[in-house]
């Protein structure tokens, strides 16, 4: 604030302080009931707002300058306060931006991550689902091949007994029903037969 400002403002509240000096002498003096001396009363008053009128003079010469430097330094400080206010709700603001970008970063790395998991899950079920399938085709197999080696191993088994009991028929056959003499004549015509083929 210029000094020519505030001596304007000062000449402004001169005429303010005699008015109400005057208007504070008025009632003591109405208040002092109506038995004395009205000029003596008239000069008193005149007295006493010249001496308020240089007691405020006087107190805005000498602390003008105080009360100036307190009021700029006041706005001053007001000013770096706000100042200092803007500059932290700008950095706020910075940090919240980052913030929320990391965070959308984040978001998105971690549905990559639960896809990536899902599709790997899904490889493995049907991997392990290939293998099952695969075992159980081996293990049919498996038990086909035993099967039919059961199967081939009973029917052996079945021959072998049809035969054995076949040749205990027949020799009981043949003994009961052939004689010495058919049982000579059955050897010499096979070695007849066994010699004329070699």
């Amino acid at each position: 604030m210029k000094r020519s400002d505030f001596r304007s403002k000062v000449v402004r509240f001169v005429p303010a302080a005699f008015f109400l000096s005057l208007l504070l002498a008025s009632v003591s003096v109405a208040a002092g009931g109506g038995g004395g001396d009205s000029a003596a009363l008239w000069k008193g008053f005149a007295w006493s707002v010249l001496n308020v009128s240089i007691l405020v003079g006087l107190l805005v010469w000498l602390l003008a300058g105080r009360i100036k430097a307190f009021f700029s330094g006041r706005r001053s400080e007001i000013k770096n306060a706000l100042e200092e206010a803007e500059r932290a709700k700008r950095d706020a603001e910075q940090k919240f931006r980052e913030y929320e970008e990391k965070l959308a970063k984040a978001t998105a790395e971690i549905a990559g991550i639960v896809e990536m998991i899902k599709s790997q899950g899904m490889v493995e079920r049907d991997k392990i689902l290939a293998d099952a399938h695969s075992a159980a085709e081996k293990m049919k197999e498996d038990t086909k091949a035993r099967m039919d080696q059961e199967l081939a191993q009973a029917r052996r088994e079945l021959r072998e007994e049809a035969v054995s009991l076949s040749v205990q028929m027949a020799e009981g056959i043949l003994q009961k029903t052939i004689t010495p003499a058919d049982h000579e004549n059955m050897v010499k015509d096979y070695l007849s037969k066994v010699v004329i083929k070699h």
